[in-house]
């Protein structure tokens, strides 16, 4: 992988092609729709999205180096970012200009976050709580999209009040609406079959076609509107510090997010082609994308899945994919202004479903399952979402992510190895039955890096089996997983070594690295050289060696 220092570097024009041109026009098909319904979900403007898409997608072809991003909001941000207005105090004008301060802030955070290469703070959501805020994300989404498909008016506290009030409202559904919408959103995941096909954009004519035909605005289904494209010069909203701090503080789930969900799209589609990507770089592409939509009031951009995976599928080649996509979407906003005012906001609602139908697959959450591995971690991080709401599961969701790795880190399995035969390999007994214990020798190694939250459980546990086992007279402590140890660690170790002496027992250590090597002796721990050795066969032969200058 490419490494860069510090901010990213401006790249060269890509080469424009007649495949980016058509793949552009596709995407910009499925951004507008997309776009309505997101600001709809943020509980902003349509303009503002559309702006957002247009800068985003702009300025990341100058400074990202994904051919297939398309940097526009995402239904994750604009689900954040509604619930962190919903929770900061003020009228909806005061809260417009607020979310104008909360995208500035994430781009800011993006910014500085590439300055300190800082792309691995990613590795702190796992992939299995990402999939499981996923999933709760889209059931969240899809759920708050059904009334504007059925036409009804729904309120509710929670997700479940919501559902409930959902289904109590059905002798107020719209027929038609429900007819569009399910003939919409049909037509939609049929399409998506066929690759190549600017499904959205189809979908999306059609609907406009179908309000003039059959007047639906006169059977009572909604049509979107007027969009006035008005881009204003950000500026403060006359709101108090109490406000701004709620913001900044809830700022930092919304970058976590969008980095999450764009670095994974980036990176999947990049493996996919064998493309080359620094994490660093990305970091502040989308920093200077998030900064550029906040100069024209938009809305948290993001590299979505839905777009992603749509510029792949339509034959994206370089980055001038994202350029057409902007210039597509402006002048199909600019041109078609009156006409787009007639879509139908059922099929609006159609398409948000159908682009977040893949977050619906349990597959791999059922893989995590069958592989006894991190599945109740998914299934917290849904549950999170659903119960929670969006922001506080997202917050539960990072911590779940953090509590599952301190969890494994702080109960590590200890193995006891053996000789495999008579050659200079030791492996866990307990995995390979043929290998032999030393006679007299406990040989331990602990599954993960020794620190402050598993020293002390790991050497009491060694200690406990070692004093319940008769006839053992020396010990060899394997350390190859601890590249280093903080203090308490280091103390442990310490105190487990005098254990050992008080017990008249020999501990020898096997596999320690330099830097381990040179801590132990700096704390003064008596006979380091002698006592550690670079392999357990070592280790094994130091101990027959003055076991048996002993006996002489």
């Amino acid at each position: 992988m490419t490494k860069l220092s510090g901010l990213p570097a401006i790249n060269k024009a890509p080469v424009i092609n007649k495949a980016d041109i058509i793949a552009g026009i596709s995407v910009a098909g499925l951004m507008l729709p997309e776009a309505v319904a997101y600001a709809g979900i943020a509980g902003l403007p349509p303009h503002r999205a559309i702006l957002a898409g247009i800068a985003g997608c702009l300025v990341y072809a100058i400074f990202g180096r994904s051919r297939f991003a398309i940097v526009s909001p995402t239904s994750s941000s604009a689900a954040i970012l509604a619930a962190t207005l919903a929770i900061v105090p003020g009228d909806a004008t005061v809260k417009a200009g607020l979310a104008t301060v909360a995208v500035a802030l994430a781009g800011i955070l993006f910014v500085i976050a590439a300055a300190l290469r800082l792309g691995g703070i990613t590795g702190f959501i796992s992939r299995p709580v990402l999939r499981g805020f996923a999933l709760g994300l889209a059931i969240t989404i899809i759920l708050h999209q059904l009334p504007i498909l059925v036409g009804a008016s729904v309120q509710g506290s929670n997700i479940f009040s919501y559902a409930a009030a959902l289904f109590a409202a059905i002798p107020q559904w719209n027929p038609v609406s429900v007819a569009v919408g399910v003939v919409a959103l049909v037509a939609l995941l049929l399409l998506k079959r066929l690759p190549g096909i600017p499904g959205a954009f189809l979908v999306l004519a059609a609907g406009i076609l179908s309000s003039f035909a059959f007047d639906l605005a006169g059977h009572g289904v909604k049509l979107v509107g007027t969009i006035e494209v008005l881009p204003q010069w950000p500026a403060l909203p006359d709101a108090g510090w109490a406000a701004y701090s709620r913001l900044a503080q809830f700022t930092v789930p919304l970058v976590l997010i969008l980095f999450a969900e764009s670095w994974g799209t980036m990176r999947a589609l990049a493996l996919r082609y064998g493309d080359t990507l620094a994490v660093n770089r990305e970091l502040g592409a989308l920093g200077f994308a998030n900064i550029a939509s906040a100069v024209v009031q938009g809305m948290p951009v993001g590299a979505g899945f839905s777009a992603g995976f749509a510029s792949e599928a339509a034959g994206s080649k370089t980055r001038a994919t994202a350029v057409f996509a902007a210039i597509g979407l402006a002048i199909l906003i600019a041109c078609a202004g009156p006409l787009v005012a007639r879509l139908p906001e059922p099929v609006l609602a159609a398409v948000v479903i159908a682009a977040l139908t893949h977050a619906l697959d349990p597959s791999p959450i059922l893989r995590l399952r069958r592989l006894h591995r991190d599945f109740y971690v998914a299934l917290g991080a849904t549950a999170g979402v659903l119960i929670f709401g969006v922001l506080n599961g997202m917050l539960l969701a990072i911590a779940l992510s953090l509590a599952a790795m301190m969890h494994r880190l702080a109960s590590p399995y200890i193995a006891r190895l053996g000789r495999l035969g008579s050659s200079h390999n030791f492996v866990d007994v307990s995995r390979h039955q043929e290998a032999s214990e030393m006679p007299g020798v406990a040989i331990w190694r602990p599954g993960e890096p020794l620190f402050f939250g598993n020293a002390d459980t790991i050497f009491g546990e060694i200690l406990s089996r070692t004093r319940g086992e008769a006839g053992i007279r020396a010990v060899v402590l394997s350390l190859e997983e601890s590249s280093d140890l903080d203090s308490t660690a280091l103390d442990a170790l310490m105190e487990f070594d005098g254990a050992m002496r008080v017990a008249g027992i020999r501990l020898q250590f096997a596999r320690v690295h330099d830097r381990v090597r040179d801590l132990m002796t700096t704390a003064g721990m008596a006979g380091v050289d002698s006592r550690c050795s670079f392999s357990v066969d070592d280790a094994i032969a130091a101990i027959s060696k003055e076991q048996h200058g002993s006996v002489r």
